[in-house]
């Protein structure tokens, strides 16, 4: 079993234009959607597609939207009631697949509602494969939840994943020498802020065929503890980086619908190859071809099997020089 945590999960509505977005201007849209979503959600949601055992945890009270919307879908997912109503967040997406995202901050967790979660997740967590940790955190909880929480993880039979940003992604990364995660995902910005480096260089390197600088710094990560930095570069690709080498993965061009929830279907991409038992190189694989069916699909759809193509997707081994 994989359990993914969604500490401020949403309902995502997305509206599609025809042409692009200008401000201060009147839009109608051609298309609008909405799914029940937050970084963990979708993961549990491709991994459900592809028959993999996944359970969703999050803070919704029992009569939310999005515990309905879930429910429909046949989402296995356990809920711990709060009293605030899930935000809604908005993605418009312009015909080339431009989206412009607007996300509320989310429902305040007291203190009591973060304690019931926490428990929640180290209940499940010690009866499952991974434990993956995703996306912002909503008002109320301290930027350390997610370090303090590997930290507690650490004593389970489970490997930990953490995709997050901003606050939280620093204070994890200053925690690494008691909560280094097994897997870390972060997408360019996210990989430079944590490593003092440019994200706009980085994916400028990756793009004119020049991966190294992505390696090195997810080397600095994998020096300080993290098992496996899984790096989304957007069209560009992604970069794998672990103690036994790194690896790049490249997808040819598509004609990108919406890039909303794509880095989240890697991760699942990822971790669908991985119980399976897959190599290094061949969890990229399979990390990029769902990166690259979801950014083909519209609004926040996550990809069925049969709507990834592995075949596409071109593995180039970097360095095999094992990491001290």
């Amino acid at each position: 079993m994989i359990v993914t945590v969604t500490p401020n999960p949403s309902i995502d509505r997305t509206i599609t234009l025809d042409g692009p977005l200008t401000r201060g201007a009147v839009h109608r849209a051609a298309s609008a959607t909405h799914e029940p979503g937050g970084k963990g959600v979708n993961v549990a949601r491709a991994l459900t597609l592809a028959d993999v055992h996944a359970l969703a945890i999050l803070p919704a009270a029992a009569g939310d939207p999005l515990v309905a919307e879930l429910e429909s879908r046949g989402l296995p997912f356990r809920s711990v009631p709060v009293r605030t109503s899930v935000r809604t967040n908005l993605a418009v997406t312009e015909h080339d697949g431009t989206t412009t995202k607007f996300n509320e901050r989310g429902a305040v967790l007291e203190p009591s509602d973060l304690d019931a979660l926490t428990q929640a997740v180290e209940d499940f967590a010690g009866h499952a494969e991974w434990a993956v940790l995703s996306g912002s955190l909503p008002p109320g909880v301290p930027d350390a939840w997610y370090a303090d929480l590997v930290h507690g993880l650490r004593r389970l039979d489970c490997q930990i994943a953490v995709d997050t940003s901003d606050g939280p992604l620093v204070a994890l990364a200053a925690a690494f020498d008691r909560a280094a995660p097994d897997l870390l995902k972060p997408n360019s910005e996210e990989l430079a802020s944590i490593t003092g480096t440019s994200a706009v260089e980085l994916e400028l390197a990756v793009a004119q065929g020049d991966p190294e600088p992505v390696v090195a710094a997810a080397r600095k990560l994998v020096e300080r503890g993290v098992r496996t930095v899984l790096a989304t570069l957007g069209a560009a690709g992604a970069v794998l980086v672990n103690e036994d080498g790194s690896w790049l993965a490249i997808a040819p061009p598509i004609a990108a619908r919406s890039t909303v929830g794509a880095g989240d279907s890697s991760l699942a991409g990822y971790l669908r190859a991985d119980v399976s038992g897959a190599t290094s190189p061949e969890r990229l694989r399979m990390a990029v071809a769902y990166g690259t069916a979801a950014a083909s699909l519209p609004g926040s759809e996550v990809p069925s099997p049969e709507q990834v193509d592995i075949d596409v997707v071109q593995i180039h081994p970097i360095s095999h020089q094992p990491i001290n």
